[in-house]
């Protein structure tokens, strides 16, 4: 559960909405809105997550929204002087995780916008929050705060790779197709005078080689590389047909 205690503007409830639905939660709990409930100005700032504003439910008060939760996480950007567990955004969320697995009831508070949360608030919770940020500046727009949480939940059970190729409509080219263009290329060097010292082609061969393996070239681009070197081949006949012959 996401809980926004007295928040000031609707449409920073909006944009807590719409990072939850960007990290997959849906459960949003709103202490005293000061500009009451409903608010047409969160559902215009919430752009796609409207269900998740229809949904909300209204609290008086911040004990009455947490009474039925087993594990309360408190996120703040100041230092408090209360003996607690603190976590960053994304230990936090692994935690979470692993007390949902364990079928426990788990929600996080954020404060308004002007003072975040106040100690009494904080002392409802048994971890606090902390995000490493820059500490002459480490507040956050109450939005902000509730995507890196909805950011690290989600990916705390992501399984997107960290780094992949886009292949788009294409697939990577297969070693015939590099070896054809590479048969090519060659024999086109061969014949413009590259490798002009003969023991060094070999050489020579193999890293220009390696430099088209490290790109990981797709079909695509294999025929791109196609059409360039016959545009140069057709460049270079056309200015042999134009040199005036003896």
């Amino acid at each position: 559960s996401v809980i926004l205690v007295e928040p000031q503007l609707g449409e920073n409830i909006g944009l807590a909405a719409r990072a939850m639905m960007n990290g997959g939660l849906s459960d949003l709990r709103i202490v005293k809105p000061r500009d009451g409930w409903p608010n047409p100005k969160a559902n215009a700032a919430a752009s796609g997550a409207e269900l998740i504003i229809e949904a909300a439910r209204i609290y008086g008060s911040t004990e009455e929204a947490v009474v039925d939760l087993q594990r309360v996480f408190a996120m703040t950007a100041r230092p408090r002087e209360m003996i607690k567990p603190v976590a960053k955004p994304r230990d936090a969320a692994s935690e979470m995780r692993a007390l949902i697995r364990d079928r426990l009831r788990i929600g996080i508070l954020f404060g308004p916008e002007r003072k975040g949360l106040d100690n009494d608030e904080v002392a409802l919770a048994d971890t606090v929050v902390q995000a490493p940020l820059n500490p002459a500046h480490s507040s956050m727009n109450l939005g902000h705060a509730v995507m890196v949480m909805s950011y690290e939940w989600f990916q705390s059970d992501d399984d997107t790779p960290d780094r992949f190729l886009n292949e788009g409509r294409t697939g990577l080219a297969s070693k015939e197709e590099l070896f054809i263009f590479f048969g090519r290329l060659e024999a086109e060097l061969d014949a413009c005078g590259f490798f002009h010292v003969a023991e060094k082609r070999p050489i020579m061969v193999r890293n220009i080689r390696n430099i088209f393996q490290r790109s990981e070239l797709t079909e695509q681009e294999v025929r791109i590389l196609h059409g360039i070197v016959s545009g140069l081949i057709r460049l270079s006949h056309s200015k042999d047909e134009s040199e005036p012959r003896i």
